[in-house]
């Protein structure tokens, strides 16, 4: 008896995991800041940050996850953001363990990050993940500057300002505009990512225009669209020459890099 109960009292309560698979970029930035790359056994095709990331095990992508290839993987955690194809519910039933995260928010960044540390048991290295982020967040917020009216287009045609895409009021990246010291030009919309015309643009008259483009994809410089097309010429931010491309993951993925976007887009309204 006394044998047993020794060995009870060595094991763990509840393991760490040690193979942990990724849906979504955000969360393998995560992982990967929280100092947990070993244990990434897969992510997704478009987790491209850190570097170390691509040479992982791929299992398709957030809307189309190859379940066969999670499963193969053996992982004893799979980490999800909520999504709408019910990875949640299918992966479950192959009796694999889930976390499902919501990061529409920069709130929802930090409890994200904590309840990814407390599922693998790392929540020393939670605290002082968010704790950083916050200290440099505030920090950035906190600077006097007078508001600049700005509009982050996130999609679009290629090579046409036709079908645009931008942050509307409940999006990740309008809270970054607010925080930068911006004003989000289509803050008022419902939707996080409306779809609008040039005509609303024009009506809008942005300061700054911030551009993703066709969602990184090669095509005709932004700006050089922007600045070159007749109908846009009289919207205030073509005028002043204050259009920007940008094309980096640091603004599309909710994750440990907030900080960063943060910092770049300040620079950018407040050059």
């Amino acid at each position: 008896m006394k044998k047993w109960l020794a060995v009870l009292l060595a094991l763990p309560l509840c393991a760490a995991p040690q193979r942990i698979i990724s849906t979504a970029p955000s969360v393998t930035e995560i992982l990967f800041a929280l100092g947990l790359g070993d244990r990434v056994a897969g992510v997704t095709r478009f987790c491209r940050y850190p570097p170390e990331a691509l040479s992982k095990p791929k299992i398709g992508d957030y809307i189309n996850p190859n379940l066969e290839a999670i499963a193969a993987l053996k992982p004893d955690l799979v980490i999800i953001q909520t999504n709408p194809v019910r990875l949640a519910e299918r992966l479950s039933a192959l009796h694999l363990r889930t976390l499902e995260i919501n990061q529409d928010n920069i709130a929802a960044i930090y409890s994200s990050i904590d309840a990814i540390a407390r599922a693998a048991d790392a929540e020393t290295q939670g605290a002082r993940l968010t704790a950083e982020l916050r200290m440099k967040l505030e920090a950035i917020q906190a600077r006097p500057r007078a508001p600049v009216r700005a509009m982050f287009v996130v999609g679009r045609a290629p090579n046409r300002l036709d079908g645009l895409i931008v942050a509307g009021k409940g999006s990740y990246i309008s809270e970054l505009i607010t925080l930068a010291g911006g004003e989000n030009v289509f803050g008022d919309a419902v939707a996080s990512y409306p779809q609008v015309s040039l005509e609303e643009v024009l009506a809008r008259n942005p300061d700054v225009i911030v551009d993703f483009g066709e969602m990184g994809k090669a095509q005709q410089s932004p700006a050089d669209l922007w600045l070159k097309a007749p109908a846009a010429k009289s919207i205030r931010a073509v005028r002043n020459h204050r259009v920007y491309a940008v094309d980096s993951g640091i603004y599309t993925v909710p994750g440990p890099r907030v900080a960063q976007a943060a910092q770049s887009l300040f620079e950018i309204l407040h050059p």
